[in-house]
């Protein structure tokens, strides 16, 4: 399939060159490095928004990427992350630590990843006891932002061609296939099992539409990590644990750092078929939000299982007209968020 031309800045995370495919070396040389910003206030915004990143994150069913989407930051975020390589190693090395930080934009990625842990630590258990006691308007919430979501998404697709139609339906087939996958409840115990399992869940993280904690829960490893986060909060662990969660961390480096390189480069010689493929992806999703949900005869304490209800079968009272409204105010919220919000991936380039 030939690249699309580049014709749209605001997704275009590396300055264009002439080559139609770039090799490392000349992308490296045509990099734009976002100016170098640490007034405390644009710190203090980037932790915040890596807050809400996190705190998503560690919710099955919603994605931290649709939240950095949200924000304006996805392309700036999937852009840094894919320049760590050779040329950023040989930096390190050679004690350019200016340069280095500059090609990541750490001024950005750092204070972001310090919100991130900071929103999986704290935001998550919240979410947990909202969606435990008051799940349904929890879910209409979530639904009306992932719809809002989805829409302003198809609105950044430089260009609607046959191609980006068809990437949008196999997006949303692939993303309602995944979401509706069995748990597994006996799943392996080794440390190789949890290294596969970081290296799934953080590729979906950063895919927005696709929740990382889900497919966790999916592969039967979601409880397993949330209680080790718990316990590391609480300072109650121990050797095995570091090294449980060691190993869980270096399946999500190395999935994140291949992942990323790759949606940065789809991002950049093919922004409409990639864009509108991610639209497709958060509107599959909407298949694990319905906010209509009744428990799973499959459901147990220790692994609660739900199924959605038709809505030919709900009923029409005061809790339906309530979801109606939450749904409605988080459809509202992503605009909000998109209006006042700083373009950051259209000011990068």
């Amino acid at each position: 399939m030939p690249p699309e031309s580049p014709s749209v800045p605001d997704v275009m995370p590396i300055a264009p060159s002439s080559e139609a495919v770039p090799s490392d070396a000349s992308e490296a040389a045509t990099v734009v490095f976002p100016p170098l910003d640490l007034r405390p206030k644009s710190l203090a915004a980037h932790v915040g928004r890596g807050f809400l990143m996190g705190g998503a994150d560690i919710i099955p069913g919603v994605s931290g990427g649709t939240v950095a989407l949200i924000l304006g930051i996805y392309t700036r975020l999937i852009t840094a992350i894919g320049r760590v390589g050779p040329e950023w190693v040989g930096e390190l090395l050679g004690r350019e630590f200016r340069q280095a930080s500059r090609r990541i934009d750490a001024a950005f990625v750092a204070p972001l990843g310090v919100g991130i842990l900071l929103g999986a630590a704290t935001l998550g258990s919240v979410v947990d006891v909202l969606l435990e006691d008051y799940r349904q308007p929890t879910l209409s919430v979530f639904f009306g932002l992932i719809a809002a979501s989805a829409v302003f998404v198809a609105k950044l697709v430089p260009r609607w061609s046959p191609r980006a139609y068809a990437a949008v339906a196999a997006g949303a087939v692939v993303a309602f296939v995944l979401v509706g996958l069995p748990v597994l409840h006996d799943p392996p115990e080794g440390l190789w099992y949890l290294f596969v399992c970081g290296m799934i869940g953080i590729c979906a993280m950063i895919l927005p539409g696709v929740s990382g904690a889900f497919l966790l829960l999916v592969l039967g490893s979601y409880e397993r990590i949330t209680g080790l986060i718990k316990r590391f909060v609480k300072l109650d662990v121990g050797l095995e644990d570091v090294l449980t969660l060691a190993t869980f961390a270096a399946g999500c480096l190395v999935g994140l750092l291949s992942f990323a390189r790759l949606l940065s480069r789809l991002l950049k010689r093919f922004p409409s078929v990639t864009l509108a493929g991610l639209c497709g992806l958060m509107i599959g999703s909407l298949r694990k939000l319905w906010p209509f949900q009744m428990p799973s005869p499959d459901s147990t304490p220790d692994h609660p299982l739900f199924v959605n209800r038709p809505l030919g079968s709900v009923a029409i009272d005061g809790d339906f007209w309530m979801s109606v409204v939450l749904f409605g105010v988080g459809f509202l919220l992503v605009f909000l968020m998109e209006r006042f919000a700083p373009d950051d991936d259209a000011s990068e380039v």
